[in-house]
Parts: C-alpha cells; structure tokens; sequence
C-alpha cells in the first residue's frame, strides 16, 4: 500500500481539479482547491523520489495528473483573460511545439511521453502562479513570461525526444542526454 502513496496523490490533484470546475474563479473555494492541487503535484514527485517508490506509470500519471489540473484552469480562467494577438499565436505556436513533442514520443518510443525537466518543473511553477501574478501584475507581463518559458522548455523536451536513444521521463535537461 505505501507503493502507491505517490499515485494517490496524483489522483487527488486530479480530483481536485474535477471539483475545480465547479467553483467560481478567484474565489475562496477556487484557492483553496487550487493551492491543494499545487501542494499534491509538489508531494507526489517528492515522495516518490524520497521513498524510492518511483515507476514509469507513477510519472505517467503525474504528468496527466498536470494535464488536467491546466486544461482546467485554463477553462476557468479564459473568461477573465484579454489574451492580444500575440499572445493568441504564441500560444497557438506552443501548443504545436507540445504536440509535435508528444507525437515525435510515440513515434520513438511508443508511449505519450512528458519529461520532468527542469524547465517544464519551472514552466509548471509558474504556470501555477499564473492566477496570482494575474492579480497582481496583470495578463500582458504574466503572458509574456508563461509564454517565453513555455516555448523554451517546449522545444527543450521535443529536442530530447527527437535525439535521445531511450525514454528517460525524469531527465533533468537537454544537458544530460
């Protein structure tokens, strides 16, 4: 049973994103799921790697544990956000540089592969204090920022999976294939 602490955990970041949806944007309620989803991604990677209870399936359901808790933020928050056209396509262009990543995953190792890279740890940080920087410094400065680092560590992990020889979930940069 302890195995599967990490996983559990993963799946309550999931099931608090699920109940997310249900909950007016900058509210309490909206913080207060927010903030746990944010503390389960930290512990459930933390744990795993403390314990040694890491597994491929484990990291797979961290990053689709991720997935949703931004596909639905991303939901909630759209209303509010005055995306320009800049920021619309550049957008746009990461999405691409993400798929074409996944894509390229399935083609070489035939799995949908996210790496836990420094840079998606750091763009997944951010990405997460998104809704307070918003507040506070607004959508233009938050955008750009999300964005730079976003596209940054979107082709950093489609350069891995295109030139490494073996899927290695958990490698930290493009530095150490």
């Amino acid at each position: 049973m302890v195995k599967k602490v990490p996983n559990l955990v993963s799946i309550i970041r999931i099931i608090l994103s699920i109940i997310l949806l249900f909950t007016k944007p900058f509210s309490n309620q909206f913080f207060f799921l927010y903030l746990g989803g944010g503390i389960s991604d930290i512990l459930d990677g933390y744990i795993a790697r403390k314990y040694k209870l890491t597994s491929e399936f484990g990291a797979l359901l961290d990053s689709i544990g991720d997935f949703i808790f931004i596909f639905v933020l991303l939901y909630l928050l759209y209303p509010y956000i005055r995306l320009n056209q800049l920021l619309t396509i550049w957008i746009a262009v990461i999405c691409v540089i993400r798929f074409s990543s996944i894509i390229v995953a399935l083609f070489r190792f035939h799995t949908v592969a996210f790496l836990h890279t420094y840079l998606n740890k750091a763009t997944g940080l951010l990405l997460f204090c998104f809704p307070i920087f918003f507040v506070w410094i607004g959508m233009e400065v938050t955008g750009i920022l999300l964005c730079c680092l976003a596209t940054i560590s979107g082709v950093e992990e489609l350069i891995i999976h295109i030139n490494a020889k073996e899927l290695n979930r958990n490698i930290i940069s493009i530095f150490h294939l």
